[in-house]
């Protein structure tokens, strides 16, 4: 029996000729041995520690003998039978992936289906020319990059759509002899790819937020759970959670006697706490009187939960509907074109209401740590809205470097003299003062 020595840093088993190991932790297993001085490398075709070891033994005779011509037959032979035992035809890529132990395991249905259906977008790509997994190249990756590119999605979809098949190729390397193709960078895109786009969320104004809840309050506007979806629209408002958030907050989360709202993120699993203002306490108690379960919005939380025959969420989208129905009862656009994608890009939406939120605190002075503190997290979005305090700083810089700033001297005595001449009829004492300026 072989001795061997376990370096569980390397992944490397010394054997009485070579050693066998992995370049990477739950990677394939590798036999590294040297013939005359010459190192030479096969691999195993499999993660299992034990089993790559009986098949790095079962090298040894050859490995050990003197001539090449017979070691070189044999690793061919040992290559050619591990390939049939990895063989693996695309019409079943997907089954054995979703049973492998080392598949994704995404927090949704939703992005499960998305791996299913990226796998399934690339398998119509290749057509009927590839019949197995193993024929899948590095070339067939980069054509189907390519192809993406063609499909005017977003380099944020494209990436995801490349990294998806990175795992599950990563995952089924044991059916495969060539490295995984999709781990190739070239294959995502850049974010300065769409540096030119400058679409982007933006917040709602005082007044369009006026226009919401004057709507919300008319009765010819209609929609289906229109009171709780009042609330939903006012817990957004004064607290800037997410949709999510609102739509499925909880009154054992809310304590009207001393208004203040407990929150625990679902997208970031942080939780805040936040002071309930006067409008919202308001529509709070008006729900309180209609409670029937645990939801403050019992009815909108139930059709946020819906699922279809798969097990996927679709409720979500369902309540965004009806979100969005109402932010354009108001009259504004919420999504524009823009070059190179397919689909209009939202602008205006509920997670609008976050960046106002931030918007009217940065207005207000209240200090960024504090907004932090109710958003819930390091958001892009209160850097947004904050960035006024580093850009009034500037500016006052070049005012003060070009003699132009309204605080220095010449600034102050520049308004002294505009003063004195708006006066129609000025008194002696103003022209001298003017005069002493003017000197």
């Amino acid at each position: 029996m072989g001795k061997r020595k376990m370096d569980s840093d390397l992944h490397r088993i010394k054997l009485e000729a070579g050693t066998v190991y992995q370049t990477s932790k739950n990677g394939t297993y590798y036999y590294r041995y040297q013939v005359k001085g010459e190192r030479k490398c096969v691999s195993l075709g499999t993660r299992n520690q034990e089993e790559a070891i009986q098949k790095a033994k079962a090298l040894l005779p050859t490995v050990q003998a003197s001539n090449l011509e017979v070691i070189a037959t044999h690793v061919k032979v040992a290559r050619k039978l591990a390939a049939q035992k990895r063989s693996l035809p695309l019409g079943r890529v997907w089954e054995v992936y979703a049973a492998h132990p080392l598949r994704a395991l995404p927090a949704t249905v939703r992005e499960q289906l998305s791996y299913k259906a990226t796998l399934a977008e690339l398998l119509r790509f290749l057509g009927s020319k590839v019949t197995q997994f193993s024929q899948i190249t590095e070339a067939h990756a980069i054509k189907f990059a390519d192809y993406l590119r063609t499909t005017q999605i977003s380099v944020s979809t494209h990436n995801r759509k490349i990294v998806r098949l990175r795992k599950i190729f990563a995952t089924l390397q044991e059916y495969r002899e060539a490295d995984n193709p999709f781990a190739l960078k070239v294959l995502l895109r850049k974010e300065r790819e769409e540096q030119d786009t400058s679409v982007r969320r933006i917040a709602f104004t005082r007044q369009q937020e006026d226009q919401i809840r004057a709507v919300l309050d008319d009765p010819q506007y209609r929609i289906l759970n229109k009171e709780e979806i009042k609330v939903i629209f006012y817990i957004g408002m004064y607290t800037g959670q997410r949709l999510k958030d609102c739509v499925l907050m909880q009154w054992q989360n809310v304590d009207l006697e001393h208004q203040r709202i407990f929150v625990k993120q679902f997208k970031t699993g942080k939780e805040v706490s936040i002071p309930i203002a006067p409008p919202l306490q308001q529509v709070l108690t008006a729900a309180l009187e209609r409670r029937v379960d645990a939801y403050v919005n019992p009815n909108v939380a139930k059709r946020y939960k819906h699922t279809d025959k798969r097990g996927k969420c679709i409720g979500d989208g369902l309540v965004n509907i009806d979100v969005m129905r109402v932010i354009r009862w108001i009259g504004v656009e919420t999504s524009v074109a823009v070059e190179g994608r397919k689909k209009k890009t939202t602008v205006l939406s509920f997670h609008s209401l976050r960046h106002s939120f931030a918007s009217f605190c940065a207005e207000a002075g209240v200090p960024k740590a504090v907004v932090v503190s109710i958003l819930g997290a390091n958001s892009d979005i209160v850097d947004e809205f904050y960035t006024h305090v580093g850009e009034d700083a500037q500016r006052a810089a070049v005012e003060a470097i070009s003699g132009s700033s309204a605080s220095t001297p010449s600034g102050r005595i520049k308004r002294a003299l505009e003063y004195i001449a708006s006066v129609s009829e000025p008194t002696a004492d103003l022209q001298a003062v003017a005069k002493i300026l003017k000197d």
